[in-house]
This record gives structure tokens, C-alpha cells and sequence, in this order.
């Protein structure tokens, strides 16, 4: 591990709350342990640290991003995410090797999500040659998250979203019985009906969706009166 987060890592676990450490782990299934650091507090800690030691060299940060993403305790990884944020108009093109390797390990919608939409997302806005390349392998894979990505990575596109994609996307996922599949495509059609709302009413009503995705597609424009 690099001396560099050796600082970080103690500051975690000086800060460390059992009781809502043991409600986090309990609300993500069991899956990995906590500090039971609440976000406000993990931000500050972070932004504290960033202040006293500056950011990492970039030739450093592939490796520190996984030092922290091995760490046991789930904060590590969403501290890696937010590390990486930081140097989104630095990236080379092979950081989608370093995404692709967090979406597939110690994945779940936390991780994959911030990853997707924020990481993920921006790379393929820089390097659209990416996107083509990354996504005609992840929507055929057996890995759900890396599917999840491919429907949720333009999330914050807004006007620029490839729509054609996104609907053969969703109807290439239209029999899954995956609920974080189903989830995704809502979310998915939820957002953008904030820039088209009309192209998604059409969609939804045209293409047989899940129920679930139903449902969460339509949920922004029934709260606005808008259906």
C-alpha cells in the first residue's frame, strides 16, 4: 500500500461508529463491513485529508485506487470513487480497464452505480471510440453489472444521450429477471424523461417492459403531472 493513505486510513478509523456500522451492513445485505461512517462525515474526513497531503501523482493513482478498493470496509471504495472524480479530465484511455475491474469486483449497486454514471460516463465522453468498443462486449455479458452499467453509464447525459442506444439496450434486456436489471432500465427512462418526456412516454408505451421498470420509468413525470 502507498505510504500516501496510510494518514486517510487512520483518520477512518478514528472516526468509526459501531452501531451504524452494523445498520449499513445490515441495509446492504451483509455483504461487506463498515466503519459506520456517515457520508457528511467521510467527506469531510476525505477533504481534510486532501488539504494536508494534496492529490496523488497521476502515475500513482491506478494503484492507490486499488489499494483502497481492497481495503475490507465499503467507505474505502466509495473514497475511491470520489478520488477519481477528481482527475476526470486527466484520465488516459485504459482507466476503462482500472472501471471495468471495480464494476466486476466487490460489486453491487453502491459501487457500480457511481461508477457507471460518474466514471464510466465521462471516460466515454472523452473517448467515445471507448464506448463503442466497452459497450458491444458489456451488453453481451453474463455479468449483470456490467449490463447495469451499459443502461445506466449516460445517466447525466441529458440532450446528448444516444437514444437508440439506450432503447436497444433496454429491449436487449427486456426478459431479464434480474431485479437490479429491471431497476436500472426504470432509473434509466426515469431520467431521461426529464429531457424528453414524451420519447419516453412513447417507449413505455410501445415496448413491454417489467412491471418495475414500469413503474420507476414513469414515477418523474407522474409526480409532475405530466401523465
Amino acid at each position: 500500500m502507498y505510504a500516501y493513505l496510510k494518514p486517510l486510513i487512520e483518520s477512518f478509523y478514528q472516526n468509526t461508529d459501531p452501531a451504524e456500522a452494523e445498520f449499513m451492513s445490515k441495509y446492504m445485505k451483509n455483504l461487506f463491513p463498515y466503519l459506520g461512517t456517515k457520508t457528511p462525515v467521510r467527506k469531510e474526513l476525505f477533504a481534510a485529508f486532501i488539504k494536508e497531503n494534496g492529490l496523488p501523482k497521476m502515475v500513482e493513482l491506478k494503484q492507490i485506487t486499488l489499494d483502497l478498493w481492497d481495503q475490507p470496509e465499503r467507505e474505502f471504495q466509495y473514497t475511491a470513487i470520489g478520488l477519481l472524480r477528481k482527475f476526470t479530465k486527466k484520465w488516459n484511455p485504459d482507466f476503462i480497464e482500472l472501471f471495468e475491474k471495480m464494476i466486476i469486483t466487490k460489486s453491487w449497486w453502491d459501487s457500480v452505480d457511481g461508477i457507471a454514471g460518474w466514471l464510466v460516463g465521462e471516460h466515454f465522453k472523452r473517448f467515445p471510440e471507448l464506448q463503442e468498443k466497452y459497450i458491444s462486449n458489456w451488453r453481451k455479458s453474463d455479468n449483470i453489472w456490467l449490463r447495469r452499467t451499459c443502461i445506466l453509464f449516460q445517466l447525466h447525459y441529458k440532450e446528448k444521450t444516444d437514444v437508440d442506444l439506450l432503447f436497444a439496450l433496454i429491449r436487449e434486456n427486456l426478459n431479464s429477471k434480474e431485479f437490479f436489471i429491471n431497476k436500472a432500465i426504470g432509473w434509466a427512462l426515469r431520467e431521461y424523461s426529464k429531457t424528453d418526456a414524451q420519447a419516453v412516454i412513447d417507449f413505455v408505451e410501445k415496448t413491454d417492459l417489467h412491471p418495475l421498470s414500469k413503474r420507476e420509468a414513469l414515477k418523474w413525470l407522474d409526480n409532475q403531472g405530466k401523465i
